[in-house]
């Protein structure tokens, strides 16, 4: 027998969010359907009894999954299936597990697979903002230890107005778009773009979607009443008091002078910390029977490893609090030291590097015309993309030796950070396609903030007319007592995100706020607190944004020499098939003969050209050729035609491109022409002929070569015969 369990949660504007299980997929450890309209989503989640051995760390992984058939469509490709995750699928699954992580017990290492699967869409509705609640749902009637629930919501200012969960449409029409996560009482997670706002319009966007979160929270704990499970006993973790208190005991003063000395150089602090830690493991006493009743010399070390991490966190977080120090030696609001050089490589069209203390990018920029856009062909996300950003983080970055892989999660995330936060600087109808890529020299915190400063100073070196310079900061927390006690630290390291409460990454012009990316590991984290971050946050992008003009103060008046010219052209609708010839002979023909590139686009009222070229010549001859196309015939004119086919009556000409009309035999002389061999005219002759009419009905053309020559004297008439 089902055993099935419903609730509904009402949003705003009367849409109606379901969630149900006991259905489908009952062997998991939990699964729920959510709905929404049209949206169905399956969430299922299994953990594994008992933790890996050696593992010391919440092993999650979340997978979020798009099903073709949800929208009735066929996936592309030879194999007509799903085949690996697209950037959309990735971008969601960061967004749910940033918001789940957290929210695990620090002593739970069981490997955690979450599902979110996509099975029935409504092509107006965003599916990812139900997915962060589905998650959070099928963990709730799991008995998986967990401390949610939370839910996702997209907050949008539409016309004026918040709008939860909005449709594609109304996404279109926003100037602010956020996704929120939260529990019912702290925010986890922010990500989204904005037209320039101000830092109190984007903290009244979070208060509207906590204000909504909460309410989904509440039904999510009806729905684990209802199902009524008790959170399975677990042992992950071995710990000995005694050792713990002799690792604080024996390396806490050392750690903290390190912490203290506030040195710049990250690699002399990892390896100092080290040193303290690996001195304490080699001067460890053999372990004594009591010890070796409990655990063995390799989970002593695993054990030494995880509490001297703890003293770490605190001498570092200690020195923040109470003297106001950090790791390298900077005040609280400090930036690091910045240098930028543009036009650094030659072969791109633009090219910049940025760099801020131990965090670097070189970053390049290549324009392109419409052929080299993006071709989108997700289920619900069809089109073409003009702007990208790449963004790559190579192991040498850090100093890894390592072989360099794939492009993976956060390499994503942090290239469609950077991605949205410059590309709403990027003219409306620019004709170019631009692609930006980030290459990170050296990594020391914040290099997706990086990313932003150098695609900036590249795009501006390329000669892109950009609305106004986008610089980026990441803000972190130190805090205790609920947030009581606490720092903010503008423009983090590394360590600083790793040990400290939050990783707040905000981007803007003069005017506002682009584009944030938030992640909170802290509970109690007032809107007080938040409105300080974004105000110390304000200051830095302004510092940042000084030295970004200091070095290019606006864009190149030119492209470089070496970059695309593009020319766009309107043409009429029924022009396109004439430019584009039978099989696409004729565009192919110009291209060849002009050395240009041409694409033609159908909008709504007309066909849009776009032709490009590496120099002036080649774009002027295209030009001058889809002209003469799309030119309209005028009566009296006069043109250079090229004979097409003789007929016994005539010669069928053509006298414009894609233009023929018949240049009829009596037309080709004043003289009498008896027949067509008579006359000299042969295929690809050409002859100057002039259109005498245009036929009112038919559309055919008259014309003649004769008129443009003299015509003969006429021969006298014989006079009459005089009268008898």
């Amino acid at each position: 027998m089902l055993n099935v369990i419903k609730k509904a949660i009402e949003l705003p504007d009367g849409r109606t969010i379901t969630i149900e299980t006991g259905k489908l997929a009952k062997q998991a450890d939990g699964a729920v359907e959510v709905r929404m309209g049209n949206t169905m989503l399956l969430a299922t989640v299994c953990s594994a009894k008992e933790a890996n051995e050696g593992v010391d760390f919440m092993p999650l992984t979340v997978e979020y999954k798009e099903k073709f058939s949800s929208i009735g469509r066929y996936p592309g490709g030879f194999l007509k299936r799903e085949g690996r995750a697209s950037d959309y699928e990735i971008l969601t699954s960061r967004l749910v597990d940033r918001v789940l992580r957290p929210l695990f017990p620090d002593n739970y290492h069981a490997e955690t697979f979450v599902n979110v699967t996509l099975y029935s869409a409504d092509e107006n509705e965003a599916p990812d903002a139900l997915a962060g609640i589905a998650a959070s749902a099928a963990l709730a009637v799991s008995d998986i230890p967990f401390q949610g629930p939370i839910s996702e919501v997209r907050v949008a200012r539409v016309d004026g107005e918040w709008v939860i969960n909005p449709t594609f449409a109304q996404i279109e029409r926003s100037d602010i778009e956020l996704m929120v996560g939260a529990t019912y009482d702290n925010i986890m997670m922010v990500e989204g773009e904005m037209d320039e706002v101000s830092e109190l319009e984007l903290l009244e966007a979070l208060k509207v979607a906590h204000d909504e979160i909460k309410k989904h929270c509440l039904v999510q704990e009806e729905l684990k009443k209802a199902v009524g499970k008790t959170i399975r006993e677990y042992c992950h973790e071995i710990n000995d008091d005694a050792l713990r208190a002799d690792v604080r005991e024996k390396c806490y003063d050392k750690v903290y002078a390190i912490a203290q000395a506030g040195s710049a150089d990250k690699h002399w602090r990892a390896d100092s910390f080290k040193a303290v830690r690996d001195e304490y493991i080699d001067a460890l006493p053999e372990m004594t029977e009591e010890q070796l009743e409990n655990y063995n010399e390799d989970q002593r070390i695993a054990m030494v490893k995880r509490y001297y991490h703890d003293v770490e966190k605190e001498a570092m977080r200690r020195c923040v609090l109470d003297e106001g120090i950090r790791l390298d030696g900077r005040k609280t609001t400090e930036i690091r030291p910045i240098w930028c050089e543009t036009d650094y490589i030659p072969g791109p069209h633009g090219a910049a590097v940025f760099t801020r203390g131990e965090t670097q990018g070189l970053v390049t920029v290549t324009l392109g015309t419409t052929l080299d856009e993006k071709i989108l062909d997700d289920v619900l996300n069809q089109g073409k993309e003009r702007f990208l950003l790449h963004y790559n983080f190579p192991p040498f970055s850090t100093g890894e030796a390592r072989p360099q892989r794939g492009v993976g999660r956060r390499e994503i995330g942090h290239g469609n950070l950077a991605c949205r936060a410059l590309k709403g600087m990027i003219p409306e109808n620019y004709p170019y396609a631009i692609r930006v890529v980030s290459d990170i020299m050296e990594s020391n915190g914040s290099s997706s903030m990086a990313s932003v400063c150098a695609g900036t100073l590249a795009l501006m070196d390329a000669g892109v007319a950009i609305k106004r310079p986008v610089s980026g900061i990441a803000m972190g927390l130190i805090s205790e007592n609920k947030g009581t006690n606490y720092a903010i630290l503008s423009d983090i390291l590394g360590d600083e995100d790793h040990l400290g409460d939050m990783d707040f990454k905000v981007t803007g012009t003069e005017k506002g706020i682009t584009a944030t990316q938030m992640d909170i590991k802290v509970d109690g984290l007032s809107y007080e607190i938040l409105e300080k971050a974004l105000e110390q946050a304000r200051e830095g992008r302004m510092h940042i944004l000084g030295k970004i003009k200091e070095t290019i103060a606006e864009p190149r008046e030119d492209l470089k020499p070496h970059a695309p010219r593009i020319v766009t052209m309107n043409v009429p609708k029924d022009m396109i098939g004439a430019i584009i010839g039978p099989g696409g002979k004729i565009i192919q023909a110009m291209q060849a003969e002009s050395g240009a590139t041409i694409s033609i686009e159908e909008s709504e009222d007309c066909g849009v050209v776009e032709i490009a070229a590496s120099n002036k010549a080649a774009i002027d001859c295209a030009v001058a050729k889809i002209k003469a196309i799309v030119a309209i015939p005028e009566v009296g004119e006069t043109y250079e035609a090229k004979v097409k086919s003789i007929m016994p009556y005539g010669a069928f000409v053509e006298f414009m491109p894609g233009k023929e009309g018949l240049l009829h035999i009596s037309e080709i002389s004043w003289e009498r022409i008896e027949t067509m061999e008579t006359a000299g005219l042969k295929e690809n002759d050409m002859i100057t002929v002039k259109l005498l009419d245009i036929d009112k009905k038919t559309g055919k053309f008259k014309l003649s070569h004769k008129v443009l020559t003299p015509r003969p004297p006429r021969a006298p008439k014989a006079e009459a015969p005089a009268a008898e």
